[in-house]
């Protein structure tokens, strides 16, 4: 009687910490995801800005530069 108490115990221990464990990983994977979808998602409109202004600053012509020109 007491070695099928002990068996029953020990299996609803660990199938609560499997259980338990398997959601926390879950929830972390979640989170993971979400992370890296986010800087993903940041990172490409960063460098969507950065192409649109080196695009705009190629057609301006810069008055400053004064083509190599030594006098």
């Amino acid at each position: 009687m007491l070695r099928t108490r002990l068996l029953w115990f020990t299996f609803g221990f660990t199938s609560a910490a499997g259980s338990m464990s398997h959601f926390i990983f879950k929830d972390l994977w979640v989170d993971s995801y979400s992370l890296s979808s986010q800087l993903k998602e940041k990172f490409d409109a960063l460098d969507a800005r950065v192409f649109n202004l080196e695009r705009v600053l190629d057609k301006t012509p810069n008055p400053h530069q004064d083509d190599g020109n030594l006098n």
